[in-house]
């Protein structure tokens, strides 16, 4: 009898860890719940208890220059919004996590604009606007998103940043244009005046 169930055994042991890795692989696929950003950089973010990075005023270092075109064909740069606190929401259609935050980024979105706040998106690696243009309907989206099929604009942050695969992700820029709060994961509605709200009133 213990002949026959050796194989079983085993069986499960090499099952378990495949079944692990497949799990990983889906949650990275459209960005994990791993808030470390790897490779180095000189960005100064300091990870609190619920996965939101900060930086200190005086550490700040400046947003690149995020510009192009809309998902509505028309001509943005994030520069333009200096003096407001920026928010940026890097994004897919393709994205089940993006999909649980939009209702958040909408309702904040709305809340903030009349003290000072302007949200952009970033629409990455969705091939077509179409896809993403019906998402944007579907959530009621009221803030322009640029089109970025091919992630060119993630990569112009400093490094250390962001990382590519980290779908959705939410930088926020201070009144300034400087990089002040980060996260790597879908975030809800608290979470987005956590980062926000200490920026608005700054002086």
């Amino acid at each position: 009898m213990s002949h026959g169930r050796a194989p079983r055994r085993r069986f499960t042991l090499l099952a378990a860890p495949a079944a692990a890795v497949a799990l990983a692989l889906t949650l990275t696929a459209c960005g994990g719940n791993d808030n470390k950003t790897g490779g180095g950089g000189n960005t100064n973010f300091v990870t609190g208890s619920g996965g939101i990075s900060t930086v200190a005023k005086g550490d700040r270092v400046a947003a690149p220059k995020l510009d192009g075109e809309t998902l509505d064909g028309k001509q943005l740069d994030v520069a333009d919004y200096k003096g407001k606190v920026v928010v940026l929401n890097m994004w897919g259609s393709w994205c089940g996590p993006c999909r649980l935050e939009a209702q958040y980024f909408s309702r904040v979105a709305k809340e903030t604009k009349d003290k000072g706040v302007q949200f952009v998106g970033i629409n990455t690696r969705d091939a077509r606007k179409g896809p993403a243009i019906s998402f944007e309907e579907n959530y009621g989206v009221p803030y322009p998103s640029l089109f970025d099929p091919a992630g060119k604009l993630m990569l112009r942050f400093p490094k250390g940043t962001l990382r590519p695969q980290a779908i959705p992700s939410t930088v926020v820029l201070d009144r300034e244009g400087k990089i002040a709060a980060r996260s790597l994961t879908a975030i809800d509605a608290d979470k987005l005046h956590e980062m926000i709200d200490p920026l608005i009133a700054e002086k």
